[in-house]
């Protein structure tokens, strides 16, 4: 069994941005086997939402300025979307 302190100073290094980052990868991956161009771009618009919703004290200002970018590119998907 890991004691407190292991798991505390692993998790240390990371914040906000970090786990919003990878539960969009992941659900990337997740809907890709569907090949629907629109989900996708629903994912993207729903993380860039999160994003810049997310509190700015818990993480950069990378990770708000790429919740921009995924909220421009959001819509973009979309509209260009056959399914």
């Amino acid at each position: 069994m890991l004691s407190p302190l292991v798991i505390d100073t692993f998790l240390l290094d990371y914040h906000l941005g970090h786990v919003l980052l990878l539960a969009f990868v992941a659900s990337l991956f997740g809907a890709a086997p569907l090949k629907s161009q629109k989900l996708i771009a629903a994912v993207v618009m729903g993380f860039g939402a999160i994003f810049l919703m997310a509190p700015f004290r818990t993480m950069p200002a990378t990770f708000i300025l790429f919740g921009i970018g995924l909220a421009v590119v959001g819509p973009l998907l979309w509209t260009t979307a056959d399914s």
